[in-house]
Order: structure tokens, then sequence, then C-alpha cells
């Protein structure tokens, strides 16, 4: 269903993705990686966030950095249940946590605009994207390394 959107552009139901790495500038500064090249772990996150809007036909609203690395990210994919994208993003985790580094991912159902847009209308624009922000932090707060579908 299409509904008015923001910019003019139309909204669509479908989910919006956001991920970041826990704790990360601990974990860079215990393990002497670079924050402004990518280490194993944002070069790994930029690689399975690639991966993962290609499979789903997303797109990356914002935070892929393949210059830096990818150390957060935000994901909108049009006509998709967050149900159905469980395995994949289980799967993210997973690959992330064998390096030892802890990220929290939550997928929210909701209308989405599917454009790139700067940090802060990223996480603020939309009313779907302020209610997965509102979550990713609450569970950021509560230790992260979690994957929440709602």
């Amino acid at each position: 269903m299409r509904k008015r959107g923001y910019k003019g552009y139309p909204l669509v139901e479908g989910t919006v993705v956001m991920m970041d790495l826990d704790r990360f500038s601990d974990v860079v500064a215990e393990r002497g990686w670079s924050e402004y090249s990518p280490n194993p772990a944002t070069a790994l996150l930029t690689r399975l966030v690639e991966e993962f809007a290609r499979k789903w036909q997303g797109v990356v609203v914002y935070g892929l950095d393949e210059e830096r690395g990818t150390e957060e990210a935000v994901i909108e994919i049009p006509l998709v249940e967050p149900e159905e994208l469980l395995e994949d993003l289980t799967r993210i985790k997973q690959e992330i946590n064998k390096l030892g580094v802890g990220i929290t991912i939550v997928a929210v159902r909701g209308y989405v605009l599917a454009q790139p847009a700067p940090q802060r209308e990223a996480y603020t624009l939309t009313p779907t994207r302020r209610q997965a922000h509102t979550l990713l932090k609450k569970l950021k707060r509560r230790g992260g390394n979690t994957v929440a579908i709602v």
C-alpha cells in the first residue's frame, strides 16, 4: 500500500533494518585497530550489508562506508516482512560475533522511503525509522549483541 511520502517520495510498506556494532570504540582501542580505515569487523560488516541489501533488494539509507569500514547501517526493504529477514540477520550477527565483536540489529515493520539520507534523517525522518532507532538504543543500553524483530 502506498502512502503520501516525505519530500516527494512515496511511502510503501516494508521493513527498516538498523544495525550497529556494540562498544566499538572500546574494541578498537583494545585491539589497536584503526578507526579511519577498514579493520576486520568494519570490513566484514561492509561486505555483509552489501550482500544483504542486494539479496533483499533493499536500499542502504545510511552507513555503508567502504573507505573507512561500516560501523552502523540503516537499510530499508520495501514489501518485505521483518520475520522473513530473521535468518539472514542472525547469520550477520553470528559472523560478526566470530571476530569477538558484538552487534545489535533491529528490524521494524512499517512504511519505508527507500531513499538514501544523511545521518539525522536516516534515524528520524519517518515514524518507522524513529521506532527502530529507539528500540536499537534501548537494546544497546541493555548490553546489545542481539537481533530484534518488531
